[in-house]
């Protein structure tokens, strides 16, 4: 399933890298400017395209019950990389595996261990399989951040819009509809006849909650929709979906 990370996907990736845990739906929505709905159906969409791989716990286990974890640097022929990958995760105590593309050490393998002697018995292990360890150390801590141009920009314009520019100048515009916009409640050939979309302007898709309409005169515009448009000569004003 291929997916687009417009400005709605990329606010949920870096919202849920943020927090995962305590970020819910609502809250997401409630920044982008969507219904919860949609954000639920955005990110069960972003799952299933493999884009959110999964959710993980940060654990310190020096804390937990004073266990170590070591970082291997290691070596594996490239034509054998991700087959040893696959199995040295297999080999108790390791919980995280990197298969780096290029140079030496191109496999970097996490451990757990109980003590300095369990994680030498974990050494002995993946060298078996294989892999020559060309370094190794205690690892102190971890640090996340989510991935900031994924995050939200005070300088971009409200409400939250998102363009593609297409060849011969046309420009398709996502862009949500915030409470008491102009077009709010209004139905798309109502806003047509009073002049708020323009005649080179077309609506091509709402999306609310977790379905897609198929826009017609008489469907008309809620807050917190999701609507695409095509502008044929580009540059579509959207001063119909923004507020004062």
């Amino acid at each position: 399933m291929d997916i687009r990370l417009d400005e709605v996907n990329k606010r949920i990736i870096h919202a849920l890298m943020h927090d995962a845990r305590s970020t819910s739906a609502p809250m997401i929505a409630d920044e982008v400017g969507v219904s919860p709905a949609t954000i639920r159906n955005r990110i069960g969409q972003l799952e299933e395209a493999g884009v959110i791989e999964g959710y993980h716990a940060n654990v310190d286990f020096e804390r937990g019950d004073g266990r170590l974890r070591n970082l291997y640097l290691c070596n594996a022929p490239v034509e054998d990389r991700e087959r040893l990958a696959h199995k040295v995760r297999l080999v108790p105590g390791v919980i995280n595996v990197r298969e780096l593309m290029t140079g030496r050490r191109n496999l970097h393998v996490l451990a757990v261990g109980t003590d300095t002697g369990d994680l030498r018995r974990i050494a002995r292990e993946i060298a078996a399989l294989g892999i020559d360890i060309e370094d190794e150390d205690l690892l102190q801590a971890e640090h996340y951040q989510a991935y900031q141009p994924f995050g939200p920009d005070e300088e971009k314009p409200q409400p939250l819009s998102d363009y593609i520019s297409l060849t011969g100048g046309a420009e398709i515009v996502e862009v949500t509809v915030p409470r008491g916009a102009p077009i709010e409640g209004l139905t798309l050939e109502d806003a047509g006849r009073n002049g708020l979309l323009a005649d080179d302007v077309l609506v091509v898709a709402i999306e609310r909650d977790d379905a897609v309409l198929t826009p017609r005169g008489g469907t008309a515009i809620q807050s917190d929709d999701l609507v695409t448009l095509l502008s044929r000569e580009g540059e579509a004003n959207l001063e119909a979906f923004q507020t004062d």
